[in-house]
């Protein structure tokens, strides 16, 4: 086992590890089952990634965020360590040679969606696979009792039965007491082992901000609060509307949200990344997986639906550890609205079965197929076909995707890529045989080399059109007539969300909706947003105190930094003030009698009003009283 200092040194460029990582690691390489607790930024990928390369043999990852994923395992190929992913939307083949590679090609990391678990091709592979660590990130998507539960998650318990001697190590950001317990028994973890970090964020300031004016309240903090910012708003129209309005203002701002392209999403995410842009206008689609430590600001213009979710995006900012701000800006109906929204959120059994039946229809799919087939799904377009309203079709399919019949992957992208099939001699033979294809396949050889036998690379169409003087439609021509000759794979890009069929088609009538579990997280949902509504009502306790109290951490310590605490230091700074000014106001009557007016003069200007006051306050009490001649003095 080699030295996990060493291995944080070499790979990563770390000196030592962050508060309780070290503490997790060692658990994970004494062979204990663990849940690590760290909150957003507090480097979770660590915890597993370190024991993994001590440990001989490859680590499981399972991970829902499909672009979470594909960064962990870039980076990770970037460290140069040997790492693939298998998830929705590639091809049987992609998924053959990756987990081909896994048992024979000494990759260290496979990371895995959850409904890829029971699939005969990865159970077939993963018996043959040396598992020395199962990681299982966003764990808190097990728990019926979390926000983000995921059926397909329930899989895991029959992984371990699989790989019976492996140990676990399960993390998240957000669990309360019932998640964290969940978790552990649904796991099957032999015995409570919990490694958890304080949910408190100290450099953190949350706030919340009482408003009939969102867009002039937000320019005031835009303008107050400087340096980088995130605003997250409702819907893709709102990203699109504020964008523009804060640029009419001059303040640099982008729009983000699921339904840009791949390249228009990239473009403005690298922009504001860099610098270029100071506000990123976006839904909830922006942010995971998207280290930019100096985030100074993080403002909701629409309440979250629930603390665990406010909790993850406001703590975007400050990762750096210095000082950053979390503000909600609440409208008068905002709570209200909320829960109406999460009502909203749970339509109607018949209708959950209706849009099934259409999704069948439109991707004429037979009763019994379908498993795992991927589609291109364009939500306006298949609610304008079958006559249905687009929000609760929406709501539809992500109930169906709670019941585990469906997945929409939205902001999907996949780059081209392809692999050669044939040997090296049947490719040379191919090539003598058919001259007019020798350019373009000298060109793949050249471009990425020996890789492109063993595994699928990334292709760059329009630089290899470049350097064949040929246009992008032509190469994409050749390309695919090699892919029908059978010489190579080509997996053109998409770019347009995914809808996966998890489990084989069935008649709507037939489809199980399990009814009570339904009405289960309908109640939790509004429960979570009852929550919410109380988070940003409270007006008189720490809002730091208020989300560890969410998650079962109690403390009397107030953060100091929230809209409240600073909000009462201002109170007290304003009574040490005047109990000073009372003293000095005294002490001067003392000496000689004074009229009200000369006596306010003796003080600054702007302290006029509050010593004021203070003469009326002690001729009320007794303390001072009036001479015949009109002047004050200090009585007894």
């Amino acid at each position: 086992m080699q030295d996990i200092h060493h291995i944080l040194k070499t790979y990563w460029g770390y000196d030592t590890f962050r508060p309780l990582q070290e503490e997790i690691v060692r658990s994970v390489l004494a062979g204990q089952d663990t849940l690590a607790l760290l909150p957003t930024g507090g480097g979770k990928s660590i915890c597993f990634q370190v024991p993994a390369m001590a440990l001989e043999g490859i680590c499981l990852v399972i991970t829902p965020l499909i672009a979470l994923m594909k960064d962990q395992v870039e980076n990770l190929k970037k460290r140069g360590i040997p790492a693939v992913a298998v998830y929705s939307g590639m091809s049987r083949r992609e998924i053959d040679v990756a987990l081909d590679n896994c048992v024979y090609g000494g990759i260290k990391f496979l990371y895995l969606s959850p409904e890829r678990l029971l699939t005969d091709l990865f159970q077939e592979r993963v018996k043959r696979m040396k598992v020395a660590l199962l990681a299982v990130d966003e764990a808190h998507c097990i728990s019926q009792w979390g926000y983000d539960f995921r059926p397909p998650y329930l899989q895991l318990a029959e992984l371990r039965d699989t790989l019976p001697d492996v140990p676990v190590i399960a993390l998240t950001a957000t669990a309360t007491e019932a998640v964290r317990q969940d978790i552990q028994e649904k796991l099957k973890f032999p015995k409570p082992n919990v490694f958890q970090k304080s949910f408190a964020r100290a450099n953190l300031s949350y706030s919340c901000i009482a408003t009939e004016d969102k867009t002039n309240r937000l320019l005031e903090v835009l303008q107050r609060m400087q340096g980088q910012s995130i605003v997250y708003v409702r819907s893709r129209r709102q990203t699109v509307e504020m964008a523009k309005l804060l640029q009419s203002r001059r303040i640099p701002a982008a729009a983000y949200h699921a339904g840009l392209k791949f390249e228009e999403r990239s473009a403005v995410q690298q922009l504001w990344v860099e610098d270029k842009v100071r506000v990123m206008v976006a839904t909830n689609a922006f942010g995971m997986g998207i280290d930019k430590p100096d985030v100074r600001l993080v403002v909701h213009l629409d309440l979250p639906e629930s603390l665990e979710a406010y909790y993850q995006e406001a703590g975007r900012a400050g990762r750096d550890e210095l000082y950053a701000y979390a503000t909600i800006l609440v409208g008068p109906n905002d709570v209200a609205d909320l829960q109406r929204k999460v009502e909203e959120a749970h339509p109607p059994v018949e209708f959950i079965r209706r849009v099934y039946q259409c999704l069948a229809n439109y991707y004429q799919l037979a009763t019994g197929s379908g498993q795992f087939s991927s589609f291109d799904f364009e939500l306006a377009d298949f609610a304008k076909q079958y006559k249905l309203k687009p929000l609760e079709t929406h709501h539809a399919i992500k109930r169906l995707e709670s019941e585990g019949y469906l997945q929409l992957n939205e902001g999907y992208y996949m780059p081209s890529r392809l692999m050669v099939v044939l040997e090296n001699t049947e490719l040379y033979s191919f090539q003598l045989k058919n001259p007019e294809h020798d350019k373009l396949i000298q060109l793949i050889l050249r471009m990425y080399g020996g890789e492109v036998f063993v595994n699928f690379v990334k292709v760059r169409e329009r630089k290899m059109a470049e350097l064949l003087k040929v246009s992008e439609q032509e190469l994409r021509r050749k390309l695919e007539f090699l892919h029908k000759l059978q010489v190579i794979n080509y997996e053109p890009q998409h770019d347009s969300p995914q809808l996966v069929f998890t489990a084989p088609r069935e008649d709507a009538s037939r489809v199980i909706l399990n009814t009570k579990k339904l009405d289960t997280l309908r109640e939790r949902a509004l429960q979570q947003a009852k929550e919410m509504g109380r988070y940003v009502e409270t007006g008189n306790r720490c809002r730091t105190q208020l989300l560890l109290e969410y998650f079962g951490e109690i403390t009397d310590t107030s953060c100091r930094i929230c809209d409240y605490c600073l909000a009462e230091r201002k109170k007290q700074r304003q009574l040490e003030d005047k109990t000073v000014l009372r003293n000095k106001l005294v002490e001067l009557i003392q000496v000689k009698p004074y009229l009200p007016k000369d006596l306010v003069q003796q003080f600054e200007p702007k302290h006029a009003d509050t010593v004021t006051e203070l003469i009326r306050e002690l001729l009320d009490v007794g303390r001072l009283t009036y001479q015949e001649s009109g002047k004050l003095e200090v009585k007894g």
